[in-house]
């Protein structure tokens, strides 16, 4: 796939070009409308590919297993910023859905795969007026392709990277990964780490618990063998980088972390001090659906640590974008303003012109 030029640039102002923060959807994603057939040109174990069953209508298969229904908004751009439109949306961050990663295959056909997929992306913003911001992915599978691919990523106009938060065994604390986060950090790309691939499926195959029980616990291992594992303190604190999903259970589950750590020594992992000590160094979307559970967010995290976060355009996401968060009683106008835009204009690294 060839895209003629680089995309759009996003001005992250907001829609009616008004003084007001814009608002911001750091964690929506997408599907092209087509691509090609990786099966026939890869082989080995079933692809995802796209099948449309109607005006609107698609299915994701998975070789020819159906994996997920979707609609258009996950490709079509005017009906995207309809949407948008609709719930008061002036940018939105698109990223690709997780199954189509690739990290189990082998680097050559993961990195063709992400080239794809990004350059796929970026077409999407080019037509979006400057509303549609993307992150790339990379094969994180090899650090040198991954380092290469964002590389040219961010040059061809990504806003960042997203990844899944383990490949196989291999949790973000990995040499590799860190190494790779590393030159995020030296990119200035945005990191979203996004849960994939659920421990323990063949325990939840039913009900969608992989998603509902698992996605949060894959999303606090992933920030707990960060924070234990010294992975922070090797990692520069200009690396801006933000789990999806409210963080998953981390922010309900850190004291029983925190008292792990002040009474087991074998708990404390490679890190001196404790793990509350890290909260400063990552953000966490506000993808959390409850009023208590955004409260309790805000007050480990911090206001300034909390970034609006849709899961757009998928049933499990916020199907009222942003509602929780202006409706939040216990937030300050200040909170809320950062909560909805002001925080992830930094976290995209946008001129501090953007927001006033």
């Amino acid at each position: 796939m060839q895209i003629s030029g680089k995309a759009a640039p996003c001005d992250m102002t907001p829609s009616d070009q008004t003084a007001a923060t814009p608002t911001v959807d750091i964690h929506s994603h997408f599907f092209p409308e087509d691509w090609p057939d990786f099966g026939a040109r890869f082989g080995g174990a079933p692809w995802p590919r796209i099948a449309h069953t109607g005006p609107g209508q698609a299915m994701i298969l998975l070789g020819e297993k159906p994996f997920r229904p979707i609609q258009a908004p996950c490709w079509d751009v005017p009906t995207r910023l309809a949407d948008m439109d609709t719930q008061g949306i002036d940018l939105q961050v698109i990223s690709a859905t997780p199954v189509l990663f690739a990290y189990d295959r082998p680097v050559d056909q993961a990195l063709y795969v992400a080239q794809h997929f990004n350059d796929a992306a970026l077409e999407m913003t080019a037509r979006s007026e400057g509303r549609l911001a993307a992150l790339c992915q990379v094969p994180l599978q090899d650090v040198d392709a991954s380092c290469r691919e964002l590389s040219r990523a961010m040059r061809a106009g990504h806003r960042g990277v997203q990844i899944g938060n383990h490949v196989g065994l291999t949790n973000l604390d990995d040499p590799g990964i860190i190494t790779f986060l590393h030159h995020c950090a030296d990119e200035g790309a945005a990191v979203l780490v996004h849960p994939w691939d659920m421990m323990a499926r063949e325990r939840m195959p039913k009900y969608m618990m992989a998603w509902t029980v698992g996605m949060p616990a894959e999303t606090q291992l992933a920030i707990v063998a960060l924070i234990l594992s010294g992975g922070f303190d090797r990692l520069p604190r200009s690396l801006r980088l933000c789990f999806a999903h409210g963080g998953g259970s981390f922010a309900f589950l850190l004291g029983r972390l925190e008292n792990a750590w002040h009474n087991r020594d074998v708990a404390r992992g490679e890190i001196d001090r404790p793990p509350s000590h890290y909260l400063d160094r990552f953000s966490v979307d506000a993808a959390v659906f409850d009023p208590g559970a955004l409260r309790l967010l805000v007050e480990v995290m911090g206001p300034e640590r909390v970034m609006l976060g849709s899961d757009y355009p998928f049933p499990l996401g916020e199907q009222r974008i942003g509602g929780l968060v202006r409706e939040a009683k216990f937030l300050s106008e200040t909170a809320r303003a950062g909560i909805l835009g002001g925080n992830a204009l930094a976290w995209l690294g946008a001129p501090a012109t953007a927001a006033a």
